[in-house]
């Protein structure tokens, strides 16, 4: 079987300010985390400096993409092999563009179970 790899990019950081002034603490922003141009490739495992709640919320859009699905393909996305999501900040959400990029080399077969 063959993965293909995926790049996360950080497309927004947006801001609810009518929101965050209703509940957020004083003085909150922007997410500090991620600033548009923001850029990773991965299979399916989190990359290194992509924010763990963000990778909660995208995770298996990441996981279906490199494993080849095109299920919101023609659903709400126009591209194929692109899913636009976001984080579950709903004071200061970013949007992520993940896409599917090129086959990597295929996984090794399962080591068969020892008796």
């Amino acid at each position: 079987m063959h993965l293909y790899k995926t790049r996360i990019t950080v497309l927004k950081t947006t801001f609810n300010e009518d929101l965050a002034k209703e509940y957020g603490l004083p003085g909150l922003d922007l997410c500090p985390c991620h600033k548009v141009g923001d850029s990773w490739e991965t299979t399916y495992k989190k990359p290194d400096g992509l924010c763990g709640e963000a990778w909660k919320a995208i995770q298996h859009y990441v996981f279906a993409l490199s494993h080849g699905a095109e299920f919101f393909f023609g659903d709400w996305i126009k591209v194929p092999g692109v899913a636009i999501n976001s984080c579950n900040d709903g004071l200061r959400p970013v949007v992520f563009k993940i896409e599917r990029m090129e086959k990597t080399d295929p996984l090794p077969a399962p080591k068969p179970a020892e008796a």
